[in-house]
């Protein structure tokens, strides 16, 4: 499509050139097709009130925030929307849904299907919807089928569609995506796994959906029937957080003066790069640890009695009283390199054990899966005959079953 009518003078074109350029070093784009609609596609018309730079930076944007200030809707990074386009894999004359919209996304999806297939874009906020119209009417992307209305019940009406793309962070999967998936489709989803958000990409087998690739990403979390808030468990006043995506334990009161009791260390001999991703250390922590939970400090507060790994995020347990919390030390490293060390804190009367537990976790990871494949996800219907009980690997949700598995 021709938008050279509809660009400022100052080359927006060649801002896109360096945006792709920038996207298949960094290895998020890896075929011409999608590098052609990233070529294509003018991101500056569904961002109007953004400096024409900043449009095509390799950055999301905000562009709403709820009463809290928390970001609800935003133009996505367009490293991760290009990796969700590999991982769909969409072609010419394909059917797609668009769950979360915004129009950016929708326009790269209608150049992917070409003249012959067809593009429905959703989203529960009208704002959003009324800003996704304005995109695509200015660039010329006028026969995606865009309108308001809430995700966890697709768009039946358009169904069936070969491929659906969940641009926001779901906690579920709700059977109307199931049902509304052509044979043969697949569905990409950034899913929620204890708190961890991971876009995979399932296709059906049986009654069950496998997931065929797995990749790191963030997104705004879901609104309307699927949604689903985390439950905050605050220790020493307001100073620590321990943010749990499932129900916390009941007995929580238990961690009241936690903290206040003598810290065990343990340290794994496991070593880590300041560079290096560990993305999969998360995820199988996540799905190999009961109590499992994120520990965050309040930077405001902070006293310096938790060292954490990531104080805004860190891996963490529940074990009765007790609570555990990955954390790190400066290892031996060569000139000009940074090293880093992975332990465990523990406080409270089983710390010794509960976090010599974690730490042979973090082992595990090392020895057997650190730089492996990742894991493989398996989606199977709540009440299913064939259903895995919920626990360790298995996280239960409202409409399915989530089974982590290794190779």
């Amino acid at each position: 499509m021709n938008v050279t009518d509809v660009e400022p003078a100052t080359s927006a074109e060649s801002l896109r050139s360096d945006l792709v350029n920038e996207l298949r070093e960094q290895g998020s784009l890896r075929t011409d097709r999608v590098a052609e609609a990233f070529l294509t596609v003018p991101r500056h018309l569904f961002l109007p009130d953004v400096p024409l730079a900043r449009a095509y930076a390799n950055d999301s944007v905000v562009t709403k925030r709820n009463e809290h200030g928390v970001s609800i809707s935003s133009v996505s990074q367009p490293g991760v929307v290009a990796m969700m386009l590999e991982q769909a894999e969409v072609e010419p004359g394909h059917r797609v849904l668009e769950v979360g919209s915004g129009g950016y996304n929708a326009a790269l999806l209608t150049e992917l299907v070409g003249p012959t297939g067809e593009v429905t874009s959703i989203d529960i906020d009208a704002d959003v919807i009324e800003r996704a119209h304005a995109g695509l009417a200015a660039s010329g992307y006028t026969n995606v089928n865009a309108f308001c209305a809430d995700g966890e019940f697709g768009a039946k009406d358009d169904a069936p569609f070969d491929r659906i793309i969940v641009t926001v962070g779901a906690w579920d999967i709700p059977p109307a995506w199931v049902e509304q998936l052509a044979e043969g489709g697949r569905i990409v989803v950034p899913v929620r796994l204890r708190g961890l958000t991971r876009s995979v990409v399932f296709e059906r087998e049986g009654d069950q959906l496998v997931s065929r690739s797995v990749e790191v990403c963030g997104f705004v979390a879901m609104q309307g029937a699927g949604e689903h808030d985390e439950r905050l468990v605050l220790l020493r006043g307001k100073e620590v957080g321990l943010r749990f995506d499932d129900e916390p334990p009941h007995d929580v009161e238990l961690l009241n003066g936690v903290l206040a009791s003598p810290r065990t260390e343990v340290w794994s001999g496991v070593t880590v790069g300041n560079t290096e991703p560990f993305d999969t250390l998360q995820v199988w922590l996540a799905t190999t640890m009961p109590g499992y939970c994120w520990l965050a400090v309040d930077p405001e507060l902070d006293t310096g009695i938790v060292k954490p790994a990531n104080r805004m995020a860190c891996p963490a347990v529940v074990d009765g009283a007790t609570l555990a919390y990955l954390t790190t030390r400066k290892a031996p490293s060569e000139p000009g390199t940074s090293v880093y060390e992975f332990g465990v804190h523990g406080h409270g009367p089983e710390a010794d054990k509960v976090a010599a537990r974690f730490n042979g976790q973090v082992q595990v990871w090392d020895h057997s899966h650190r730089g492996g494949k990742g894991p493989r996800i398996t989606a199977t219907p709540v009440g299913a005959a064939d259903e895995p009980q919920p626990g360790g690997s298995v996280i239960r949700k409202k409409h399915v079953s989530l089974t982590v598995s290794w190779t």
